[in-house]
């Protein structure tokens, strides 16, 4: 079989160009088939969506050479402060608290608005890498040799491994006969940005209630992204409102600790739910992100999770290729399964078994869990542990990516 290509990446997200640039950087050749037009992400507004980058994945984005051009739009978070509770109560007798001042490793993460992370990628992606937009992967062939993938306009292309980077809908694992399991929480996320009166001090806040976990996260000046996530019926309610309104039910849950509070972008919705592929590898298919583990928003762990996949699986197919082994065979996926899929399942369902922990409004768990976070919070020990979770550190094996090497 003649290849077009080493690697055909099926997403144009953020997973698929951050892998592709990886594995081009190495000498791959790869090409990106997004189903969205190049101009579907090309807006120079603010549109109020960012993502927790945990020190880990800044330290890939470095490695790729990309964070340079991107930290000055980025928000440093310097402090982590978690807390239960019911809207109007104000604040809880013990909560979590990280300071990165404790550690020597900087900034628990970072946060960064969408537009200027895509941007970076497509940017980067321009001259080393084939991106086919607007173009959708709706076939494959795997064989001995290869796999044919077809296109939405018709083309046969010939890879050596094709990568699903498609989300929680992955056309690529369900050709590839990929079971999924999951269960939908019933819950929406309410996503804004704030402008408010007060700075916050680079501190990200994390209140859990039990209809669902309200994340306040820093972003650049005296702005801060919201990450709501309520019942669907009360979500449905709430976004029907309003901007006004909005506020209005907003603020108690909010709090007054930022002064005056207006919103500052549009307001989206996304509906929640657990998504878990059975497995990460097929004859000739891989996948990583959100086909591999659609999980819950409440530690903003969902891209950093991808970025995990992208570092473990750009390592074993440049080791592969540099040892002159077939990079798409069943043995060189099996390695990138073997690596990533336990940290990824049990990461998903870590942070589904927070949701259902805080999901109760049962007065002695809340003694519990308050006692619990106070017990965290008073030990510095196992506070730090908690941090270096938090960015990302505590992967073992670290891939060389995300300690920031080259591969």
């Amino acid at each position: 079989m003649t290849h077009d290509v080493d690697v055909l990446i099926a997403g144009g997200g953020l997973n698929g160009p951050t892998l592709a640039l990886a594995l081009a950087g190495a000498g791959l050749s790869v090409a990106v088939v997004d189903p969205r037009p190049a101009t579907a992400r090309s807006g120079e507004g603010f549109d109020g969506r960012a993502y927790a980058l945990a020190l880990a994945s800044v330290r890939l984005l470095t490695a790729l050479d990309l964070w340079e051009g991107l930290s000055g739009d980025s928000q440093p978070i310097r402090q982590v402060k978690a807390s239960q509770g019911r809207p109007g109560d104000g604040a809880a007798p013990f909560f979590l608290h990280f300071d990165s001042a404790e550690t020597e490793d900087g900034p628990v993460g970072h946060m960064l608005e969408d537009r200027f992370l895509h941007r970076a990628l497509m940017a980067a992606m321009a001259d080393r890498v084939t991106h086919l937009p607007g173009i959708s992967v709706t076939g494959q062939e795997p064989g001995p040799a290869g796999v044919t993938v077809t296109l939405s306009d018709g083309r046969r292309m010939q890879a050596r491994l094709l990568v699903g980077a498609d989300g929680r809908g992955s056309g690529v694992a369900s050709r590839a006969g990929i079971r999924r399991q999951g269960w939908d929480y019933g819950q929406t996320a309410l996503v804004a940005a704030i402008d408010h009166d007060r700075p916050h001090e680079g501190i990200a806040h994390q209140y859990f209630m039990a209809t669902g976990p309200l994340a306040i996260l820093p972003l650049p000046g005296n702005r801060s992204s919201v990450v709501w996530s309520e019942t669907r019926a009360n979500a449905g309610a709430i976004a029907s409102l309003s901007d006004d309104d909005f506020l209005a039910v907003l603020r108690p849950r909010f709090g007054d600790f930022l002064g005056g509070l207006r919103l500052a972008g549009p307001r989206f919705t996304y509906p929640l739910s657990l998504s878990l592929a059975e497995r990460y590898a097929a004859p000739r298919v891989a996948l990583v992100g959100d086909a591999a583990h659609g999980v819950h928003p409440v530690a903003g762990q969902g891209l950093n999770l991808g970025l995990r996949d992208v570092a473990a699986l750009a390592e074993v197919l440049v080791e592969a290729a540099r040892r002159g082994e077939e990079i798409g065979s069943e043995l060189v996926l099996e390695r990138y399964q073997g690596w990533r899929r336990f940290d990824g399942t049990a990461l998903a369902l870590g942070m589904d078994g927070v949701n259902r922990l805080f999901g109760t409004d049962n007065a002695l768990v809340s003694a519990l869990r308050g006692a619990g976070m106070g017990i965290v919070t008073a030990l510095p020990g196992l506070r730090r542990s908690f941090m270096r979770q938090a960015a990302g550190l505590s992967v073992d094996p670290m891939p060389r990516l995300l300690a920031g090497r080259a591969l």
